[in-house]
């Protein structure tokens, strides 16, 4: 099968695959999908072969977990088409710096995570892999047919042979370097006029501001976000420049984990991989996905746990689907701040949502933020508001928080105040909550 035909395969596979009926149906199907893979892949992979040497298949969703760390000791014996992690690492690294991503390894792409928790990873995808992911992430993003002209603007920090794979006769697709500057993107924007434009929030509402000036004069009919946590704030200016809906797709290194419906509630992509549930706040419906793709066999993910806390919603979405829905992509679990407790031997957390909701809600004036926890006892705030509100806001959101550690009973710790800074380096994920130290939870 030559690869457009696969494109168009997997394509209209996922576009038009009978919706379940109901969730035991998912997962009655899902587990004869995994364990149908695992009989493939425990022959191919010596890692998981060892790692689940033993264990009965049938019982698969209660293997030992691994995670970015784990994956990357293993490489050389995880994945199953003999590459070594040293010549991996060294094509990607070569491919950063020239800016360069077309080139394969042995016919295989390599790619390199952005490491947003300091842990960068290594993925291979095969030609065969690369064709699929093509097909189901046009299925699932497209706002119309794939018959359907489109123009693609997609902004991310580096190229891969995987994104281009979607460039198909009437899908254009262009690849914008976040490492270039603003107005390069603004010029070229304008000349291509995409109908379609896929950028972290931190791009996005950099080029929302270009539209509000003038400078920018583009008419997407969709705007995707992609890459970093959208946050409230950046999500109403982000529509309200561009006079669209801001939709999402959930992707990473490990896979292609969701993407927003016709209602905008944003679903775990279960009719394509196993996602489950390690739950860090079971009352909140905050959990970790644990996630098991068995579509994947050149690198395989088998129960492999992120570091994403995500929210799922308390109430179905309107659409039917019984894929879950997600209230929101929270941040990463080492940006939940630990304060002390005010009588108790013992840690507090505080969920990245519980510190973004106090900072949004305090007023209308503010435009942009950045909390950072520098240790146990001290929290870092900076606000982009005009200078007239400046004091009236630090206030409100000084309130606000204390509202909140008295609730959740916290100790409170010193707030300082810092001029916002705004972003120059735009290659770098945005993180509006972040904790800056580790911290042993005592919980």
């Amino acid at each position: 099968m030559n690869s457009l035909l696969r494109i168009l395969w997997y394509y209209l596979q996922t576009k038009y695959r009978k919706p379940f009926r109901d969730r035991e149906s998912l997962v009655a199907w899902q587990n004869k999908k995994v364990q149908r893979f695992l009989q493939e892949i425990l022959q191919k992979s010596t890692f998981y072969r060892n790692y689940y040497q033993g264990l009965d298949t049938h019982n698969w969703q209660e293997f030992p977990i691994i995670d970015k760390s784990i994956m990357m000791a293993n490489f050389d014996q995880l994945n199953t088409v003999g590459i070594k992690k040293s010549e991996a690492l060294t094509l990607a690294l070569e491919a950063e710096k020239t800016r360069n991503f077309n080139s394969t390894l042995r016919g295989f792409t390599i790619g390199l995570s952005s490491g947003t928790s300091g842990n960068r990873g290594l993925f291979i995808v095969s030609q065969k892999e690369q064709q699929a992911w093509a097909g189901t992430i046009l299925a699932k993003a497209l706002p119309q047919s794939i018959l359907t002209p489109q123009r693609i603007a997609f902004f991310l920090r580096a190229n891969s042979n995987l994104y281009e794979t979607v460039n198909r006769q009437r899908i254009q697709f262009e690849y914008f370097d976040l490492f270039n500057s603003v107005e390069s993107h603004v010029e070229r924007l304008n000349q291509y006029a995409p109908s379609i434009l896929v950028a972290p929030p931190s791009m996005l509402r950099l080029l929302a501001d270009a539209q509000a000036q003038g400078d920018l004069n583009i008419a997407p009919i969709r705007v995707v976000s992609v890459a970093e946590v959208l946050d409230p704030l950046d999500e109403v200016y982000i529509s309200h420049c561009f006079q669209q809906t801001v939709h999402q797709l959930y992707q990473c290194t490990e896979g292609f984990l969701g993407r927003t419906c016709e209602y905008c509630t944003l679903h775990l992509n279960e009719d394509i991989l196993a996602i489950q549930k390690e739950y860090i706040d079971r009352n909140a419906g905050k959990f970790m996905p644990i996630i098991t793709d068995f579509n994947r066999k050149t690198q395989p993910i088998i129960r492999y746990r992120l570091d994403d806390i995500l929210t799922e919603c308390q109430k179905p979405c309107p659409c039917g689907s019984v894929l879950t829905a997600i209230h929101s992509v929270e941040g990463r679990q080492d940006d939940i701040f630990y304060l002390p407790h005010k009588s108790e031997e013992k840690l507090v957390p505080l969920f990245p949502d519980f510190i973004r909701r106090a900072i949004i809600v305090s007023s209308d004036n503010i435009q942009e933020y950045a909390v950072v926890q520098k240790s146990l006892n001290l929290i870092q705030i900076s606000l982009k508001v005009p200078s007239v509100f400046i004091q009236e806001s630090q206030a409100i959101v000084y309130k606000n928080l204390l509202e909140l550690f008295e609730q959740k009973h916290c100790q409170i710790p010193e707030i300082c105040y810092k001029e916002y800074e705004t972003r120059t380096v735009h290659h770098k994920k945005l993180r509006r909550v972040q904790r800056e130290f580790s911290v042993d939870a005592k919980l």
